[in-house]
């Protein structure tokens, strides 16, 4: 038995196994708990929704339905292996099950038959349900069975729990299918097998371009006048993607050098944005200002340091 996990340990541990989690409203404090306590846990629970279609099968699993109200589990694992948390706490996933299931899922030895329902598992499981019409015929994407490995997994090393600590619903519940169109075991299995190597790290944080005003405005007053093409300053080739992007200049100059062709290619975007020069009929200026390098930085994706 475990307390449960934070929220932010949650999020932390799936991503650290790789996966894109998806964020769904105020997950975070979306929880039955009122209805009953919440923990000890002592394992992770696999479903399948027998729903067609992501968008509508987060929002039942989120929301639920006439007779039993959301959430329906913890995070819901999408046919293209995005999971996406939809509840914190409590949630209406495993209903009463067999207390010697729960007895052997607690001491990760080999699962009995299902044969009663008296123990409440709302309150020991952590719950995910998967995208699948659990008729049989439904394929399971291997990106989805990769999804449900690693969110499995990532639970387990959480806790330091072996690849025992996952059941199916069908294995806590008599008379329950899910989930159907892959074996536990062999889903154990594979948890098995990745939790014998360490987590992958987290991806890095994409990061973005950062071009220095006070440097730009200098290479544009002063670098057009240079003979050739010298990388007067790398961030100038920030600003001449943006605009070989905007259809303002042509790809050839992409060379960091503040030339005649990228001043000109500016001033367009800056007349485009209602610009003018100071006298009437003048073209802009085509150096860069702090109003239209943030309007090109925001369409861009990349950041600006005074």
């Amino acid at each position: 038995m475990a307390t449960p996990l934070g929220a932010d340990v949650i999020l932390s541990a799936l991503r650290a196994e790789g996966l894109t989690v998806v964020e769904v409203g105020a997950w975070r404090t979306r929880n039955r708990n009122h209805k009953g306590p919440w923990g000890g846990v002592h394992g992770v629970m696999v479903h399948h929704t027998v729903t067609r279609g992501s968008a509508a099968t987060v929002a039942m699993c989120r929301g639920g339905h006439s007779s039993l109200p959301g959430p329906l589990c913890h995070g819901v694992i999408t046919k293209d292996g995005r999971v996406h948390l939809v509840g914190n706490g409590r949630a209406n996933h495993a209903g009463l099950g067999d207390p010697d299931v729960l007895r052997a899922v607690t001491a990760e030895t080999r699962l009995p038959q299902d044969d009663e329902a008296t123990v409440d598992g709302n309150r020991a499981f952590y719950g995910f349900e998967c995208e699948n019409l659990g008729d049989g015929e439904d394929p399971w994407p291997d990106v989805q069975l990769d999804a449900i490995e690693r969110a499995s997994a990532a639970l387990c090393r959480a806790h330091g729990w072996g690849a025992g600590s996952v059941l199916g619903h069908l294995e806590w519940q008599p008379g329950k299918p899910d989930p159907k169109g892959f074996g536990m075991d062999d889903m154990r299995g594979r948890v098995a097998g990745r939790l014998h190597v360490p987590a992958p790290p987290a991806p890095p944080k994409p990061t973005k371009p950062v071009v220095d005003l006070a440097t730009l405005i200098r290479a544009a007053t002063l670098d057009p006048e240079q003979r050739g093409t010298p990388v007067s300053y790398a961030g100038v080739r920030v600003i001449e993607v943006a605009l070989v992007d905007e259809g303002l200049l042509q790809k050839r100059f992409l060379d960091s050098h503040y030339g005649w062709e990228t001043r000109a290619a500016y001033s367009r975007w800056q007349e485009s944005l209602g610009y003018r020069g100071r006298r009437p009929g003048q073209p802009a200026d085509g150096v860069p200002g702090s109003a239209t390098l943030a309007r090109l930085a925001k369409k861009h994706n990349f950041a600006i340091v005074a």
